[in-house]
């Protein structure tokens, strides 16, 4: 499954990172619908809200079924039939949809079959692994490339920086019976965990409940534009692209983030687990650590304005014992720097 990801990019920047061409083969950047409302976390968990891709086409009836916006909507699909007055009340969950049962569950279909498919956008997502003595958390995300960086850019240029994990997701739009505002919430769709993400989820089967798996990953825009075009592609096309992926990588980060009222860098930071011993460092791995590095410059002795944007907007409560710099340095100080691992089946 997948109970919390991480999208640290301020609103602006998100843009950026999700640029992408239109039919004319146009540089274009999704606009933003009520972009004041999002706010990026290190620490997102089911029923609080986050950023998605979808198509225009959903809220204007005449634009191109290819143009995208960014949304931000609450995590845990409500379908539209729900009745009750409270949408908590719903009685059971839907932050994640299982890949084999999305078209007969009947909390999904009705959507999935409208075409209300979206990309659910995020630094990486975060699983736990069950060891004996107790859950070791592991920080997911695509392989990033040697030249990344985080910098805030000037203009509509090509964005360089964090390549952003992309889920297929499905949305849906609730109104409460005696009339408001209409609620976006969407859901995750999962797949069979892959080999590598596998050693993580040591997945058991439990009779009547099926399994836990992965995020349905796209894996480049090509797939992306597949997804979210319901016009062109339909239902039964765009489904055989939910598919496991290998094409991610891992670290191990403190159970920090086991408390999801933790919201700071910290989160991500890679640790060593174990023996010490020299770790080979890797591209993802070293713009992981030169992201946090930056993130950490402004220090608390620093007035809030003289802090990046998108790191100062986390600050809400301090880091118990160690904090996030502390954990950099550790690492920076060390010859050997953390990898982002990549099992080998």
């Amino acid at each position: 499954m997948c109970g919390r990801t991480a999208c640290s990019l301020a609103a602006d920047n998100l843009r950026r990172a999700c640029a992408y061409r239109d039919r004319r083969g146009q540089h274009r950047q999704p606009e933003w619908v009520r972009g004041e409302r999002y706010q990026p976390s290190y620490n997102k968990g089911p029923q609080s809200s986050g950023p998605v891709l979808l198509s225009r086409r959903h809220l204007d009836q005449d634009a191109d079924s290819s143009e995208r916006v960014l949304m931000d909507m609450r995590w845990g699909l409500v379908p539209s039939w729900f009745k009750q007055v409270n949408p908590s009340k719903l009685q059971f969950k839907t932050s994640n949809c299982r890949s084999d049962t999305m078209l007969s569950k009947c909390s999904y279909k009705g959507a999935l079959l409208q075409g209300k498919r979206c990309v659910v956008l995020a630094d990486g997502f975060y699983e736990w692994q069950q060891q004996s003595g107790g859950k070791q958390p592991y920080f997911i995300y695509f392989p990033q490339t040697k030249d990344a960086t985080d910098k805030e850019m000037e203009g509509d240029g090509e964005w360089k920086g964090w390549r952003l994990l992309t889920m297929a997701g499905i949305f849906d739009c609730w109104e409460p019976p005696s009339g408001g505002e209409v609620l976006y919430t969407y859901t995750i769709i999962t797949v069979d965990a892959s080999k590598d993400v596998s050693f993580i989820h040591h997945r058991q089967v439990r009779a009547g409940k099926g399994v836990a798996g992965m995020p349905a990953i796209l894996d480049g825009d090509e797939a992306i534009r597949k997804w979210l075009d319901f016009a062109e592609v339909p239902t039964q096309e765009a489904v055989k692209l939910i598919q496991p992926t290998e094409n991610v990588v891992f670290h191990p980060v403190s159970t920090f983030v086991n408390n999801i009222r933790n919201n700071t860098p910290e989160c991500v930071a890679p640790i060593e687990l174990g023996a010490k011993k020299e770790v080979k460092a890797t591209p993802s791995n070293k713009v992981m650590l030169g992201w946090l590095k930056r993130s950490q410059e402004g220090s608390p002795q620093k007035k809030e304005n003289d802090l990046p944007k998108w790191t100062s907007q986390f600050i809400h409560s301090p880091s118990p014992k160690k904090t996030s710099a502390d954990v950099l340095q550790q690492w920076l100080g060390k010859q050997g720097q953390p990898a982002a691992k990549k099992r080998k089946a």
